[in-house]
């Protein structure tokens, strides 16, 4: 069985998120955003997985940023690491996202999509 991959049309709460624990991860759910269209999908093994979902719902390369979610933890936490964010052509040349702003709305869009007690 493949982990779930999720592309919310509401807010997911605390106990939405019990879907993903231990798929593939326990403490942890890879997010892929899309800073234009506002949209999340959530889950899978890898980020590239999540993207691949976000590309077939009409998302473009240049949008799309992914992380971790780590929503078991007291307070929440929102990690901006991904191999899909290495993009020379674009001024980011590591996994993690370095452009501040990039970063605020990445995790405008997972608080969005995901209410926990941030």
């Amino acid at each position: 069985m493949s982990a779930p991959i999720v592309i919310p049309a509401t807010p997911l709460t605390t106990p939405d998120l019990e879907m993903f624990r231990g798929e593939p991860f326990d403490t942890l759910i890879k997010y892929v955003v899309d800073i234009s269209r506002q949209r999340i999908a959530l889950g899978g093994e890898m980020h590239a997985d999540a993207e691949e979902e976000l590309l077939k719902s009409g998302s473009t390369q240049a949008d799309l940023w992914g992380g971790n979610l780590l929503p078991w933890l007291t307070p929440p936490r929102i990690e901006h690491t991904s191999l899909i964010n290495i993009r020379p052509a674009a001024g980011n040349r590591a996994i993690e996202i370095s452009d501040p702003q990039i970063r605020t709305a990445v995790e405008a869009i997972v608080k969005r999509w995901v209410s926990l007690p941030w």
